[in-house]
């Protein structure tokens, strides 16, 4: 027997565009279905819940597992892992953050996804739970303004006391 399962909770920790995606794409999901869906954004990953995403970038950069795919050009070419076959080294050099970024922004849209703030706006209207690290945003000099309407603040001792740890998955 599969025991139903009401509620999710992610600790959001990463501050690039390719971790933001997952953390709100699942939380969408589960707030579609009817879940009780806590967010917990702490040290870079607090950026996702800015008021701007802009500054969320994808850099291949030190990141070996990422697929990176061109949305544009030829099929066979569009089928290249850019970051595979290109040396480490290319991804230092100025202006290729924003093309990753560029692509990867590109990319999901031919997928359907919607851009990211969109996502993001999307969780709150489904009632998802969004909690900024009260101590991170400290740390980094954050004000309660630079955030989106919607979100709470407290530090992790509150985080937990109203989320078990069982329950929380962590990005």
């Amino acid at each position: 027997m599969i025991e139903e399962i009401g509620k999710l909770s992610v600790i959001h920790s990463k501050g690039t565009l390719d971790w933001a995606y997952p953390t709100f794409i699942l939380a969408s999901t589960a707030a579609a279905m009817d879940k009780e869906v806590e967010l917990f954004f702490t040290f870079y990953g607090m950026k996702a819940a800015l008021n701007t995403t802009d500054d969320l970038k994808v850099s291949p950069l030190g990141n070996p597992g990422m697929v990176l795919h061109s949305p544009v050009g030829p099929d066979w070419f569009k089928r290249v892992d850019l970051n595979h076959v290109l040396p480490g080294l290319i991804w230092t050099l100025p202006g290729m953050s924003q093309l990753a970024t560029w692509g990867f922004k590109k990319t999901m849209l031919q997928q359907g996804q919607v851009p990211l703030d969109e996502l993001r706006e999307l969780c709150l209207e489904l009632g998802v739970s969004m909690t900024v690290c009260q101590m991170s945003m400290e740390i980094m000099a954050y004000q309660e303004s630079d955030f989106i309407q919607g979100v709470e603040f407290a530090g992790a001792a509150t985080y937990f006391s109203k989320t078990p740890v069982e329950q929380s998955l962590y990005i």
